[in-house]
């Protein structure tokens, strides 16, 4: 199935019928989704057929704000993405895209975790301005951002939702908000998760950590600096009381003990100004990490894009 014209490019449409015949088979046998002429012994792969699966299973992710000044996480493949969040301008969206080299016409859909501000702010200028569907459940868009009715989408928990090629599954977290949801996206046989504002770890952030090949995990303080730090004995019970955020060692734990051997990013999300520093929080990972690439986000500028290919 190549093309006539050049070896070195890719008939669109005969790569999304490659994408069609990949949807259905359930097989780690490459050779099953691969044109029979181009498998000259089973289960060795040319270099042209290790570009093209390439090209059809990756994934693009990067952090372009995280933090308790604004959160947006971005996850794409080479035609469409999403972003969890947009608690920062539009205008530092767009700026921060284009310097990462990732076209705002590849965005398709926003989903929204919670309805607090350093998650909410900017969805309702960016999803008005590019005409974007906000996927929302009830309960937090009546307390949260202000939207175009056409554009707000509802979602229900553990049902997947289709972004073209990306899947997307919404499940519930414990927060202190009104009906607070994390998210897995998933395309083909890769999946990342965002696991962010999540007052512990409960079954359901144990369940879809573990089929993370990539995963944002909040890391927000340092329990010593908390508890030695400025704040109130009732924020600080908040932050920390099952309801808050997790802790350092809260995420180390949940990853040392369930991280699935196929992951290979790990970056550490939602850092308080206050209460951690980015070394701290690295340094307490980075004994474990082994194989796994472990960054730590930024609350001033967006992290480098990461792809991620099985």
């Amino acid at each position: 199935m190549e093309c006539a014209t050049s070896k070195k490019k890719f008939c669109a449409k005969k790569v999304q019928r490659s994408l069609n015949r990949l949807v259905p088979t359930a097989t780690h046998d490459e050779s099953n989704i691969l044109p029979k002429k181009d498998v000259a012994v089973r289960g060795s792969l040319s270099i042209r057929q290790k570009c093209f699966l390439c090209i059809l299973m990756s994934l693009q992710i990067t952090a372009i704000n995280s933090g308790s000044n604004g959160n947006c996480y971005y996850v794409g493949n080479q035609k469409e993405a999403v972003l969890i969040d947009v608690g920062i301008s539009c205008t530092a969206v767009e700026k921060r895209m284009a310097l990462l080299g990732l076209p705002m016409s590849r965005l398709k859909a926003i989903f929204v975790s919670h309805e607090h501000t350093d998650h909410t702010k900017g969805v309702s200028t960016l999803a008005n301005k590019y005409a974007l569907p906000v996927y929302i459940n009830n309960q937090t868009a009546s307390n949260g951002p202000r939207l175009i009715k056409h554009l707000s989408v509802n979602f229900a928990a553990h049902l997947p939702i289709a972004i073209g090629d990306l899947r997307i599954i919404a499940f519930p977290k414990c927060h202190d908000a009104s009906d607070p949801h994390s998210f897995l996206i998933s395309d083909h046989n890769l999946s990342v998760g965002v696991f962010t504002d999540h007052g512990t770890v409960c079954d359901q952030t144990i369940h879809y950590f573990k089929k993370c090949h990539a995963a944002f995990l909040e890391s927000n303080y340092d329990e010593t600096m908390l508890q030695n730090g400025p704040y109130s004995e009732p924020l600080k019970e908040r932050i920390r009381g099952g309801m808050g955020h997790l802790s350092n060692s809260q995420a180390l734990e949940l990853f040392k003990a369930h991280r699935p051997p196929f992951m290979t990013h790990l970056i550490l999300s939602h850092l308080s100004r206050t209460n951690n520093t980015p070394a701290i929080a690295s340094q307490l990972f980075m004994p474990h990490a082994g194989n796994i690439v472990v960054i730590v986000a930024s609350r001033v500028e967006a992290t480098p894009v990461f792809s991620l290919a099985v």
